[in-house]
């Protein structure tokens, strides 16, 4: 969900102010453009106060990026996958647009730059563009693998409640969306707190295949994030027990399928963000889904932190990518940022 439906405009600038004195961005930029859509990225070197390689809580700082465009489609990146193993990679927007490209590193292994840059609307089920602000609400997007090779992606829309495929053509989404089957109390529930999180089971997983959803503002008795699982052996429902003032925004499996939950909130007048790990034994239909802390963060080193991925980075091993939706507001960026697990 955008947050800024429910934080006032004001918010981003005060969190804006106050994070000046510790940004990140250095004054370079590298410029790349294609398809005339340039994108500027600023290198991020240090995230709270971790240089990149070094430990920053439970996780490794490998670097970042912060993405600018004069493009007014380059935004509300709500959700994120990789596509290639050259590090293509699809963000889906919460304006109803798919935006593609690449992900290059430097000689160091630090992101650097985001190239080839194309950005197309998400179609309909009869190839059409969507109509209007509320069904072009897409809040998460996972990648569906056919023999270890991305095939076609899958994403999870809130307000009109709904999980559609797109095909993949060139590491590239296109085609009609092809409706996915979700329960009834997900497709009748009709607000922008509904699904936040769609991801795959990854085939290391016990629950391999299954799709993961879960949602924001659905609690159920216990005070827990309702979920489901679907599956063809694994279905069913779950729940996730998020942490005091925040709510999960987005799911991804790492290789030996441990899942990752990205959680969002407001603390005071900055935005915080957690990121757990729950063992891949322990997700499983009727489980209620808990597990161990591995970063949070409050304050200007991170923004409206949205969208989780995991990849094979530049040394072959697994990256974890967290990236911000900006609102299309001027008072928060378009961050993405690196991490990895210890050795």
């Amino acid at each position: 969900m955008s947050h800024s439906r429910r934080a006032p405009r004001l918010l981003g600038a005060i969190v804006m102010l106050l994070s000046a004195g510790v940004a990140v961005s250095t004054v370079l930029g590298l410029r790349a453009a294609a398809d005339d859509l340039t994108i500027t990225s600023l290198p991020i070197t240090h995230f709270m106060s971790a240089n990149v390689g070094e430990p920053v809580q439970g996780l490794i700082w490998r670097g970042g990026i912060e993405m600018q465009s004069q493009i007014d489609t380059f935004g509300g990146l709500s959700g994120l996958g990789f596509t290639g193993p050259d590090a293509r990679l699809v963000f889906v927007s919460d304006r109803g647009n798919f935006i593609s490209g690449q992900l290059l590193y430097d000689e160091a292994g630090r992101p650097a730059s985001l190239i080839g840059v194309t950005i197309s609307p998400i179609q309909n089920s009869r190839g059409v563009e969507l109509p209007r602000a509320y069904v072009r609400d897409a809040e998460a997007l996972t990648v569906i693998e056919r023999d270890g090779v991305p095939s076609a992606i899958r994403v999870g829309f809130e307000n009109l409640t709904r999980v559609a495929d797109f095909q993949l053509v060139d590491g590239v989404p296109e085609g009609p969306a092809r409706e996915v089957n979700i329960p009834k109390f997900l497709s009748d529930t009709r607000t922008n707190e509904t699904l936040e999180a769609v991801c795959v089971a990854p085939a290391a997983s016990p629950i391999a295949g299954s799709t993961l959803l879960l949602t924001e503002g659905i609690i159920d008795d216990d005070g827990q994030h309702v979920g489901y699982l679907l599956g063809k052996n694994d279905r069913g429902p779950v729940s996730y027990v998020s942490g005091v003032g925040t709510n999960p925004t987005d799911c991804a499996f790492m290789p030996n399928g441990d899942l990752l939950v990205l959680e969002r909130g407001i603390a005071l007048i900055a935005f915080r963000m957690r990121l757990i790990r729950i063992p891949a034994a322990d997700v499983k239909p009727g489980a209620h889904l808990k597990g161990e802390q591995l970063l949070e963060s409050i304050g200007g080193d991170i923004d409206n932190m949205e969208a989780l991925a995991v990849h094979a980075g530049p040394d072959g091993k697994p990256r974890i990518i967290i990236a911000s939706d900006n609102n299309f507001s001027d008072f928060e960026r378009n961050l993405l940022l690196e991490f990895s697990l210890p050795e």
